[in-house]
């Protein structure tokens, strides 16, 4: 920011924090005229030691229905509960004395509660805390509904795929994740119960808080008797305030990584690995509604290497979701082996789901991740750390370790719970290209020493060439096409799916006669087609070998664009209005030059379209 411009923000709040410092300053030398001979310590003892109790029962109350409440608000989108959000915070805009007001209309002796317990809940210990838990609630509800809708979801997801229920995942994932902003509110509640005065005396006028007792003790000493009253009040208050800014923080400063720690190294003797399991296939039909789009595929793949690729909204995330059970539906069937998996919750499927950044929590080390999953197992914990090389990363958090590493540890935690199925939602899709291949590697290398199904669900299509026997392309919620991953990519059935799966060189054409297809108007070519009926539609596609440039070549052609990929130069070439890409090589020629080229037979390839 520009320092000229930035000026008039810094005189802004160098006068607002004048002005906050100010009072603080202007009762030192006060001090002097104190009135410390006529103290009633014992009296002023006595409300310190109240408001302290007080406040101390008020947290309590608080944190034990603030948490949960604060939880509810932030996971429901209901109105009515977005309503109820809205009444509990109503404390924070009511003036005091207002709101003691309307506590005496429910606990006064008047008041249903008040008569029930025969006036008890007033002007008594129980009504000061009554007091102080209705003005401190909004505070720890509100830091711990803007605290846990802060959590990540995916970290919920990911405990439930590892075999914990949802009181379970509460415990050890979501509250202690969302616990230093709750804890910031529990301060700040604690902070405003202790110095409650309007609700307090308006119920409970005895016995004295100190709030009450220095409003009291003013009305008849005045100002010099103030002094000696202020001093615990300012004592606990920078103590509190102290404390919740100046708490111990975790560290989240990086080590030193070394690039190639990303790279996983397999051991050369994978005879004796852990967690093995028997071969298994998966497949299933998905159905799901959202709005207007519609979810419909089914797929019965014969590998266990598997991809789905699609563009962005296609449904491949929520293909995956409800594979691990994570969106509800009950007209999906998911079969894993001979187990219908669909039917369990997502806790009791048995599956490893990896979101795109591993879903690790981050509050709890290694070691802690891999002791997570329900029935983990030890010894298999103990292999998969050495073979997968993060031995000793063991005491790390996951805010000290690179991408590479934190695949490897959320491999590692699915396989100690020996999971027959891997979820992969676009791994890899936040990383650089570098990074990217190499991480692709280390998975591939892990894919061939389990028997685990795997699905990587992505838009790459290098990706799923890689990590996939075969692959289903989807779009829109439909199937476009599925099969074996070279057969795929060799014969798209649609321009739909060669475009998705990144192919150039394809097209629609009819076959003219036998050995001759017209792969555009004017453009007929030898081709090796004969088992094609004549006239019938088809698919095309020209391998780069069939490419030959010459001057005294057959075929005309413009040149559109040239790109360099690799240190390579590739042309754009405009053949009948066709969109041909062709590497020039070491030939000199130039955007918007004329060029000529003959085209192989064998490098012409048709299918029926």
């Amino acid at each position: 920011m520009n320092p000229v411009a930035a000026r008039p923000l810094l005189w802004l709040a160098a006068l607002l924090a004048a002005y906050l410092c100010a009072p603080f300053v202007a009762s030192v030398p006060q001090l002097g005229a104190a009135d410390w001979a006529n103290v009633d310590w014992r009296a002023t003892w006595s409300a310190v030691g109240i408001s302290t109790a007080s406040a101390s029962v008020a947290s309590l109350v608080v944190l034990l229905g603030g948490v949960p409440l604060g939880y509810f608000l932030a996971r429901s989108k209901s109105r009515k509960v977005a309503l109820l959000g809205f009444v509990v915070q109503l404390p924070l805009a009511l003036p005091p004395l207002t709101s003691g007001v309307l506590l005496l209309f429910l606990l006064g002796p008047y008041g249903w509660a008040g008569r029930m317990t025969n006036g008890v809940l007033t002007d008594s210990f129980a009504g000061i805390v009554l007091a102080e838990v209705f003005v401190a609630a909004p505070f720890l509800i509100i830091a711990a509904r803007s605290a846990f809708s802060a959590v990540d979801p995916v970290l919920d997801d990911v405990a439930a795929t590892l075999g914990h229920h949802a009181g379970s995942r509460f415990l050890r994932v979501m509250l202690p994740v969302a616990w230093p902003a709750i804890r910031a509110g529990l301060a700040l509640a604690w902070l405003r119960a202790f110095g409650e005065f309007g609700a307090t005396v308006m119920v409970a006028y005895h016995p004295y808080s100190l709030p009450v007792y220095t409003y009291v003790i003013f009305g008849g000493q005045g100002l010099p008797a103030m002094m000696p009253l202020l001093l615990p009040t300012l004592s606990i208050a920078i103590v509190c305030a102290a404390l919740s800014i100046c708490s111990v923080r975790q560290k989240t400063a990086l080590e030193k990584i070394e690039n190639d720690d990303d790279v996983l190294e397999p051991e050369p003797d994978l005879t004796a690995r852990h967690g093995e399991t028997a071969a298994v296939r998966l497949s299933f039909h998905l159905q799901r509604r959202l709005g207007a789009f519609e979810l419909n595929i089914a797929w019965t793949p014969a590998t266990r290497r598997l991809a789905i690729i699609g563009p962005s909204g296609s449904g491949k995330s929520l293909a995956l979701r409800l594979i691990a059970g994570l969106e509800s539906n009950e007209a999906c069937s998911v079969m894993l082996g001979t187990a219908d998996i669909g039917a369990l919750p997502p806790e009791a499927r048995q599956i490893g789901y990896m979101p795109q950044d591993y879903g690790l929590f981050p509050h709890m080390t290694v070691a802690q991740q891999l002791a997570f999953p329900v029935h983990a197992d030890a010894a298999a914990a103990r292999y998969w750390l050495g073979h997968l090389g993060i031995v000793t990363l063991a005491n790390r958090l996951p805010n000290q370790l690179s991408f590479g590493q934190r695949q490897r540890v959320a491999l590692a935690r699915a396989l100690t719970r020996h999971s027959r199925l891997l979820l992969f939602d676009e791994p890899f899709s936040a990383l650089d290209t570098p990074r990217r291949r190499r991480l692709q590697q280390s998975l591939r290398a892990l894919q061939r020493e389990i028997e685990a199904v795997t699905i990587i669900v992505t838009h790459d299509p290098d990706e799923a060439a890689l990590l996939a026997d075969e692959i289903l392309v989807l779009d829109w919620g439909r199937v476009l096409q599925a099969g074996s991953t070279a057969e795929v990519l060799a014969r798209p059935v649609t321009m739909r799916v060669a475009e998705l799966l990144g192919l150039s060189n394809v097209g629609c054409g009819t076959v003219r006669a036998p050995q001759r297809i017209e792969l555009a108007p004017g453009w007929v070519v030898e081709a090796n087609c004969a088992d094609l009926p004549i006239a019938s539609p088809v698919m095309w596609r020209l391998a780069s070998h069939a490419f030959v440039l010459a001057s005294d070549g057959p075929y005309a052609a413009t040149i559109n664009a040239i790109e360099l990929r690799r240190g390579e130069r590739f042309a754009y070439l405009d053949v009948c209005g066709v969109k041909i890409d062709v590497a020039l090589g070491d030939l000199s020629l130039g955007e918007g030059q004329e060029c000529r080229f003959f085209i192989a037979a064998a490098g012409v390839s048709a299918w029926p379209g």
